[in-house]
């Protein structure tokens, strides 16, 4: 999880919205850092294999922690 780093979940949740564009993406990422979610139950939930969600989690930790440092 990103909760390494010293940001409440408001800002995680702001980053989120500001630096992941797809609408997807941004409710997978919330579901998985913020709430804790399964890759299991997140695929069942959005329809996807866990192989794909594990996809999109990686891509958009990744992305996320390159503005850490920039925003914070």
């Amino acid at each position: 999880m990103l909760y390494n780093y010293d940001l409440s979940r408001d800002d995680w949740e702001t980053m989120i919205e500001q630096y992941i564009f797809d609408e997807r993406d941004r409710k997978v990422l919330k579901r998985r850092l913020l709430d804790g979610k399964t890759y299991e139950a997140l695929a069942e939930e959005f329809d996807m294999s866990t192989q794909n969600v594990k996809r999109i989690v990686y891509k958009g930790q990744k992305r996320l922690l390159k503005f850490v440092h920039i925003v914070f």
